[in-house]
């Protein structure tokens, strides 16, 4: 993989969460502060990059919700946030919080990019049919 590349578990994501808003904002990014891909954190390092994260979303009193990214293919998950942040706005605190890119959904269009200030946004596909609520139940 070269440094302009994105790591295609990106492109496998889906996302869990429970009591799950049934109206998401049109635009809004999806920021984990766990360790990077390619990394190894210790949980406790996970758990207080995961509070100071949150601590500063809820400083800008901004909609968020607990979202789960996962990996179907290998049931990595790795808990984040849905900010109603700016994209500006999020892929700053994603370099803050030391990630190699976020995800960002506007008008159900998800896209990653890297945190940089110019990537490109790369389509993943459509948010709302990579999205389980894990206390409803499935449905047929």
């Amino acid at each position: 993989m070269n440094s302009n590349s994105l790591h295609s578990a990106y492109f496998e994501v889906r996302f869990r969460g429970e009591a799950l808003p049934e109206d998401w904002p049109e635009r809004f990014a999806v920021i984990t502060a766990y360790a990077t891909t390619g990394e190894q954190w210790s949980p406790a390092e996970n758990q207080a990059a995961d509070q100071k994260l949150l601590q500063r979303i809820q400083e800008r009193g901004v909609w968020h919700v607990r979202l789960t990214g996962y990996s179907p293919q290998d049931g990595h998950a790795e808990p984040g946030w849905a900010v109603a942040f700016q994209l500006a706005e999020a892929r700053h605190v994603g370099l803050e919080f030391r990630q190699d890119a976020i995800f960002w959904v506007s008008n159900d269009e998800l896209s990653v990019t890297r945190c940089l200030e110019q990537s490109p946004l790369v389509r993943v596909g459509l948010f709302r049919e990579r999205l389980a609520a894990l206390s409803s139940p499935e449905q047929s």
